[in-house]
C-alpha cells in the first residue's frame, strides 16, 4: 500500500479513450489538472468488425504520460495501477507480435458453437455464456481464419509493454470467459471449446503481484523508476468499488457509453448464478454479478445530436408523464438475450409530441431496463439493495438521476467522483474503501406511481419487441 502522502498513477484503457491519472494515495480521488488524454476512434466495418489500432492505442496511451512529466505530475508516485475495458482480443505470432488488431467486445464476428457441453453448468462455472463476446467463439474464429501462436488482450498487452512480462489478472482474465471462478485459473472445458491449451494465453497472476517499469520507460519516466505496477482490474468490477459499491448489500449503478447494474461480493460461499446474470472476478477475494445494457449513454448523445436537443432540455419534463413508450434496443441486448441491433422501438406517438417527450422515453427506456437487473439481484441476494449511481452519464444528466431513483422506488447516492473506473483500480491495488461522498436522492412519490402505473405497459409491449427482432433475425 502507498503512503498516504504519496500519489497513485492510473491508467484507464477505455473504447473511446486511453487517459493517464494522477490520484491521491488516501482516498483515490483524481489530482485537479493532473489528466492526460487519448482519443480513440473505433474501426467499423460492414463485416461486424469493431477493432482499435494496437500500435496508435499504446503510442497514445504513452503519449499522455509524457504530457503528465512535461508538466510536473509524475512526481512522488507509489504506484501504477490499470484499470480496461474486458473481452478484448488480439492474435499474435510466435514472436509475440500482433495479427491483428484490437478486436473489441462490439466485434459480432466469430464462429458459432454447437459443443456437446452443459452450457447452463458451464455458465455457472464460468460466470459467461458460449456467446460471441468470449473468446470461447473468438479463438476458434481466430484459428480458422489464419495461425495465431498465442492470444492476449489489450489490458496484457498494455502491461507487457511497460513491463517487459505479459501476464494478466483473474480480474480481466474473468472477461474472456474461459476462467473458472472458484479457482481462479483458466476452465479446462473452456480451452477445450476455444482449441487452446493455457500456455498460449497469458499467465495469470495473484492480485499482490506487481511488476516495474523496463530499463527504456525508466529512462523515459525517472520519477517512476521502482514504483510498483499492479495487475489490471476489468472496468466493469473498478467501476463498481470506485463508486463505494464493494458490499453485497449495495448494487452500483454505472452508465457510460452503456450501462450495468452490479454487486461485489466475497467469492466463497456466492449465491447460485442465475441464467440471466454475468458474474466476472474483481480480485482473489471478490467476485462482481451483474447485468449490462447496451444502450445508455450512447443512447443519450445520439438522440439529443439527431433531435438537436439542449443538455438542459429535460430540466421541466415530469417522470413517467409522456404517453410515449421507447424500448432501447437501438444497440439490441447483451447476452443471453439475442435481440439485434437496430431493434429499438418506439410505441404511443402522437402529433402533439415533442422532441423531449422522445428523449425522456428513451431514458425512462433504458432505466427500466436497468431496473429488471436490479430486481433480479434484490432477488438473488435476499434484500432491497441500496443504490450507488456513479459514471459519466449520472454525471451529465439531473433528470436521468431523479428517473432512475423514481423507477427503483427506492432512495440512491450519487458518487462525487466521475473517474470511477480509475479509482476502483487504485482501490482493488492498495486495499481502499472510497465513500460515494455525493448527494442523496429520495424518490418523489408521484414519479414512483406514474413509474409504476406505465410499467406493466411498456413489459407488454417490450415482449413484442422482442418476438419482432427474432423474426426480423
Amino acid at each position: 500500500m502507498t503512503r498516504t502522502d504519496e500519489r497513485v498513477l492510473a491508467l484507464d484503457l477505455g473504447t473511446s479513450s486511453a487517459r493517464a491519472l494522477v490520484l491521491s494515495g488516501d482516498d483515490a480521488s483524481p489530482i485537479p489538472g493532473a489528466l492526460a488524454r487519448h482519443k480513440i476512434a473505433p474501426t467499423y466495418g460492414p463485416d461486424g468488425s469493431a477493432t482499435l489500432a494496437l500500435h496508435e492505442y499504446v503510442e497514445g496511451l504513452l503519449g499522455c504520460l509524457d504530457e503528465l512529466q512535461q508538466n510536473g505530475h509524475l512526481e512522488n508516485i507509489g504506484a501504477i495501477v490499470l484499470s480496461s475495458q474486458w473481452h478484448s482480443i488480439v492474435a499474435l505470432d510466435n514472436k509475440g507480435a500482433a495479427l491483428t488488431p484490437v478486436i473489441t467486445w462490439a466485434d459480432t464476428r466469430s464462429v458459432d458453437l454447437a459443443p456437446s457441453v452443459d452450457e447452463r453448468a458451464f455458465h455457472a462455472r464460468t460466470g459467461a455464456w458460449l456467446h460471441r463476446l468470449y473468446w470461447t467463439r473468438r479463438i476458434p474464429w481466430l484459428l480458422a481464419t489464419g495461425s495465431p501462436a498465442e492470444f492476449a488482450g489489450l489490458p496484457d498487452l498494455v502491461l507487457e509493454r511497460l513491463t517487459g512480462e505479459r501476464v494478466t489478472s483473474v480480474s480481466i482474465a474473468s472477461g474472456t470467459g474461459t476462467l473458472d471462478l472458484a479457482t481462479g485459473m483458466y476452465d479446462d472445458e473452456a480451452l477445450d471449446i476455444a482449441g487452446v491449451r493455457a500456455d498460449r494465453l497469458p499467465s495469470i497472476v495473484p492480485t499482490g503481484w506487481t511488476g516495474s517499469l523496463s530499463t527504456e520507460y525508466a529512462r523515459r519516466w525517472p520519477g517512476l523508476v521502482g514504483v510498483p505496477v499492479h495487475p489490471p482490474t476489468g472496468d466493469g468490477a473498478a467501476s463498481n468499488v470506485g463508486t463505494g459499491g464493494y458490499d453485497a448489500g449495495t448494487a452500483a449503478v454505472t452508465v457510460g457509453t452503456s450501462a450495468a447494474v452490479r454487486v461485489v461480493h466475497p467469492i466463497d460461499d456466492a449465491p447460485e448464478l442465475p441464467w440471466e446474470l454475468w458474474r466476472y472476478r474483481v480480485d482473489d477475494k471478490r467476485a462482481v454479478t451483474g447485468m449490462a445494457f447496451s444502450a445508455a449513454g450512447n443512447l443519450h448523445a445520439w438522440l439529443t445530436g439527431v433531435l438537436r436537443l439542449e443538455a438542459d432540455e429535460l430540466a421541466g419534463a415530469e417522470i413517467g408523464a409522456s404517453r410515449a413508450i421507447a424500448i432501447p434496443f437501438m444497440a439490441g441486448t447483451r447476452p443471453p438475450a439475442t435481440v439485434p441491433s437496430g431493434s429499438g422501438v418506439f410505441f404511443g406517438l402522437s402529433f402533439d409530441d415533442t422532441a423531449a417527450d422522445l428523449l425522456a422515453a428513451s431514458l425512462l427506456g433504458a432505466s427500466l431496463e436497468v431496473d429488471r437487473g436490479l430486481r433480479m439481484l434484490d432477488s438473488l441476494f435476499g434484500r432491497k439493495l441500496d443504490v450507488v449511481l456513479g459514471g459519466g452519464g449520472i454525471d451529465a444528466s439531473e433528470w436521468w438521476r431523479r428517473c432512475l431513483t423514481a423507477t427503483f422506488a427506492r432512495p440512491t447516492t450519487v458518487c462525487a467522483e466521475a473517474e470511477v473506473g480509475a479509482r476502483g483500480a487504485a482501490a482493488v491495488a492498495l486495499g481502499l474503501s472510497p465513500s460515494p461522498g455525493g448527494e442523496h436522492l429520495t424518490p418523489v412519490d408521484a414519479e414512483v406511481k406514474r413509474v409504476a402505473a406505465m410499467r406493466p405497459r411498456y413489459e407488454a409491449l417490450r415482449e413484442l419487441a422482442v418476438q419482432a427482432s427474432q423474426q426480423r433475425a
